[in-house]
């Protein structure tokens, strides 16, 4: 069964409040951060690669004036420009061979010479048998200047400085031959302009194919598949993503001949967004605890007072009136204790005033019974009295009525004694009573009344029926009864009274043929002050004979029938 939310505590209540609040604050927050961190790591890697490039393309030129110095100082040598004058191949490339060994020891790097069209004269670096180089005379529309761009020679791609060797004539500086040098665009060159860069990868591209990368072949193949474009700015290689730049390569004369493609890799970014999470984690149960106690503090103490008004709550519903709250400060809860304590006062206040009236309203009640139960002993003795002086009677006569005023003097004698031994304290003392003699001593004064009536009045109690009774209150129940049926029959009737015993218990039923109870008060029957169709009567009397009846222990209720009413009185024998 799942607890309700009434039952949970409200200091429970805050910290589960506290607790979602600051999951929410942080979750939302870490979202932000994390946009935020990843827009920011996009922007980075967009500036490294722009950054890479401005360093490749520095990286680049430096090289490329490194060229033409080198070959604008060969072309200028006294040694050089002699062997070319020669015009002997054989001359020629040794002598340009000796001077490029005290150049540079690379094998890769490119040396040759040419005629003015193209024709390869000597190849000093690398060795080959290659004949022409067609980009010279492409390269011949920018001299005397020296040309530089991309070449590709005999499948490899480099960077070349085309410079042109002049000599004088007699018509003024003549073209003799073309110095050709270069370096080799490999993945040598890519690892030192990935070293410079702090880890970009550079990609060259010819005619689609890869001249030179530092990725991976699995990588290289999906970029000559065709399957990344140039134009993409955030692509996917080999499962890992990629900031891309690209740019054209140009030859000699500034036409595209490749492009190359700069890559910075997202790993670095995700790894520092997975740290940052893992910090945001950190902190964020770090501030869920801190929160939370730091609340369980705080609710604590907020809620003292609250605990506090509890606890006087209880009281009051113990019956204590006199408790107290300290009205401690002018905010809220101060002024609910103020609110408290007023409250209390005037509970207190209204329930002495309910004391009171209810002091006032008992001796009402207790006048108003005392006065129902003098009714028909006063009644009978007013009528006795008067018939005495009113009538002449014989002597027979004048002993009854002598005896029922006797009776009933004793009956007013027994009220009153009643009431004294209630006023002092004293408790009835009940006798073993033969419930058949009860019943005609309550029958006694109201024979008179049934008489006349034409009533008659059955009794039906085996002698051998005893009762601790308190004799005088039970006698007064059987004669209300039997006098409310009586009354109830003005026009004659009869009523049963009958007694048995079954087991520990007395079953008394008391029964007439009337027109029996009315329907609208059936429900309220034993209720004070409850009565109908009664000329006389405060509507006491079956109200007192229940409570009699249930301080002996029993009860007495009435059942439905067709004709008449029955009461049933049950008494432990």
């Amino acid at each position: 069964m799942r607890p309700r939310l009434g039952s949970v505590s409200l200091r429970w209540r805050i910290l589960f409040s506290t607790s979602i609040a600051i999951t929410v604050l942080f979750g939302a927050l870490g979202w932000i951060l994390q946009q935020q961190f990843g827009n920011v790591a996009a922007s980075s890697l967009e500036q490294e690669v722009r950054a890479s490039f401005q360093a490749y393309d520095s990286l680049w030129n430096a090289r490329a004036d490194q060229l033409a110095t080198v070959s604008l100082v060969l072309s200028r040598l006294y040694q050089v420009r002699a062997a070319f004058g020669t015009g002997d191949t054989a001359t020629i490339r040794d002598a340009a061979g000796e001077v490029w060994d005290k150049l540079t020891d690379d094998p890769k790097t490119l040396f040759l010479i040419s005629d003015p069209v193209g024709g390869v004269i000597a190849l000093v670096s690398p060795r080959g048998d290659l004949t022409e180089a067609p980009f010279v005379r492409a390269a011949s529309k920018q001299f005397p200047k020296q040309a530089r761009g991309l070449v590709v020679l005999d499948g490899h791609l480099f960077q070349v400085v085309v410079t042109p060797v002049y000599v004088a004539s007699g018509e003024g500086d003549a073209l003799l031959d073309v110095l050709v040098v270069g370096t080799p665009v490999d993945a040598s060159l890519g690892q030192a302009l990935k070293a410079s860069t702090g880890g970009s990868d550079f990609v060259f591209l010819v005619n689609g194919h890869v001249a030179a990368s530092t990725l991976d072949p699995r990588a290289q193949g999906e970029i000559e598949g065709g399957r990344v474009a140039a134009q993409e700015e955030r692509v996917s290689i080999a499962g890992s993503d990629y900031y891309q730049f690209a740019s054209v390569l140009g030859d000699v004369q500034g036409n595209p001949v490749g492009e190359i493609r700069i890559l910075r890799s997202f790993d670095a970014a995700r790894s520092r967004i997975s740290q940052m999470r893992e910090r945001l984690v950190i902190l964020w149960i770090g501030a869920m605890v801190a929160g939370v106690l730091l609340t369980y503090l705080l609710a604590g103490r907020l809620l003292r007072p609250v605990e506090a008004l509890d606890r006087a709550a209880a009281e009051i519903g113990k019956g204590n009136y006199d408790v107290r709250m300290p009205a401690q400060g002018g905010d809220e809860i101060g002024r609910l204790a103020a609110t408290f304590n007023s409250m209390c006062a005037s509970i207190r206040k209204g329930r002495e005033d309910l004391i009171r009236q209810e002091r006032i309203s008992t001796i009402g009640r207790l006048s108003t019974s005392i006065i129902h139960d003098l009714r028909n002993p006063l009644a009978s003795i007013y009528g006795g009295a008067e018939m005495l002086v009113d009538t002449d009677l014989t002597p027979e006569q004048v002993r009854r009525l002598a005896a029922n005023i006797y009776r009933s003097s004793r009956q007013v004698q027994d009220l009153l004694q009643e009431l004294a031994d209630v006023a002092e304290g004293r408790a009835h003392a009940r006798e073993i009573c033969r419930l058949r003699e009860v019943i005609a001593a309550a029958c006694a004064p109201v024979a008179a009344s049934a008489e006349a009536h034409h009533v008659t009045i059955e009794i039906e109690a085996p002698e051998s029926i005893e009762l601790p009774l308190d004799r005088s209150p039970m006698e007064r129940v059987f004669q209300n009864l039997i006098a409310n049926a009586v009354e109830a029959m003005p026009e004659g009737g009869s009523v049963s009274i009958r007694a048995e015993r079954k087991d520990s218990e007395v079953i008394v039923s008391v029964e007439d043929t009337g027109p029996g109870v009315p329907a609208l008060i059936a429900t309220q029957l034993f209720q004070p002050f409850v009565t109908a169709g009664k000329k006389n009567g405060l509507g006491l009397g079956l109200a007192l004979s229940r409570k009699t009846v249930l301080s002996h222990g029993g009860d007495l209720w009435a059942e439905g029938r067709n004709g008449g009413a029955r009461f049933v009185m049950r008494l432990p024998a």
